[in-house]
Parts: structure tokens; sequence; C-alpha cells
């Protein structure tokens, strides 16, 4: 498995961030080859998370150019940071 996980900074309405996300993007990660899993993660104090599991490295890099595109053209005004990207092989899971 294979995980690629977003951090976002700076967020300026986490309610409508986690809307938009749950009813537009996440239909988006399930149409990628190998998906697995996705969670978006309020931390609270602007800080929000996502996480994204795929059976190989080729779903999480689709998954990161998907949610760039996404951020772009809907979240923008709500994730106004670039976020930091993560993602590498998934070496323990429970």
């Amino acid at each position: 498995m294979y995980a690629a996980v977003r951090r976002y900074e700076g967020v300026t309405d986490s309610a409508e961030a986690a809307r938009l996300v749950n009813e537009g993007f996440v239909p988006l990660m399930r149409q990628v080859s190998g998906f697995v899993a996705y969670y978006w993660i309020d931390t609270g104090e602007g800080v929000m998370v996502s996480t994204s599991i795929f059976e190989d490295q080729a779903g999480a890099e689709e998954s990161i150019s998907r949610a760039a595109n996404f951020v772009r053209d809907n979240l923008a005004s709500l994730l106004p940071n670039p976020p930091e990207v993560m993602a590498g092989n998934v070496v323990a899971s429970a």
C-alpha cells in the first residue's frame, strides 16, 4: 500500500472545506485506480490534513494531482496556503 498525506494551514472555514471535500473530492478519489481509503481530518486552529491510501504509488500520485486541481478550482479561498505534501510506502498498519 502507498499513502499520500497533505497538511493545510490557514484554513479559513473548516466546516465549509469539509463539506466541499466530502461532496466533491471524495467521489473523485473513489474513481482513482487502486483506491483503498480517504480521510479528511480537522485538527483545529485552522489546520486540516488529508490522508489517501492506495494499493500502489501510481494511485497516490494521481490523488496528489487531483487534490491540487480540486483545491485550485474549488477551495482556493478556504485553503489559501499551499499544502505540505508527503507520500510513501505504508510499512505498518492495523
